[in-house]
């Protein structure tokens, strides 16, 4: 897809981040929601399970190279910059990294996460395996 402006959602249901299951950064911003998000307002797919694999198809993202990550919320989607900038609007202390973050351009926002998102093997690592949530935050995960 070339143009990752978000959209309505269409039936998905607020609070659902798609991710990068196997990607150590993406995970890692997983465990950030979760230790920030006391209310259980997110919940989480791996784009490789089958609910993953599901959701991106919807979305328009490869399953095989995905190029963003997702989040519904407020009735549409939001993906690359706009979809962590829209989770940290929810997340309380996040909030203030969100107002700097959001006064960059999105042009400028989406070109570093591209930069990222291409390197983030390389740079942060990958893992054999999707990240397993501790038996606490199992039920945030949709397989």
């Amino acid at each position: 897809m070339s143009d990752w402006s978000s959209r309505p959602a269409n039936g998905e249901a607020d609070g659902l981040i798609l991710f990068d299951g196997v990607c150590v950064f993406c995970s890692r911003w997983v465990r950030f929601v979760l230790e920030r998000d006391r209310e259980a307002r997110f919940r989480f797919v791996a784009i490789q399970s089958e609910a993953g694999r599901a959701l991106a198809a919807r979305l328009g993202i490869s399953v095989e190279e995905p190029q963003t990550n997702a989040v519904v919320w407020g009735g549409r989607v939001w993906f690359k910059s706009d979809a962590a900038l829209t989770v940290l609007s929810v997340l309380g202390p996040a909030r203030l990294l969100m107002h700097g973050l959001q006064a960059t351009p999105r042009p400028l926002r989406d070109a570093v996460y591209d930069r990222i998102a291409r390197n983030r093997y390389r740079i942060f690592g990958r893992s054999d395996v999707c990240m397993i949530p501790d038996p606490a935050q199992a039920s945030r995960f949709i397989t």
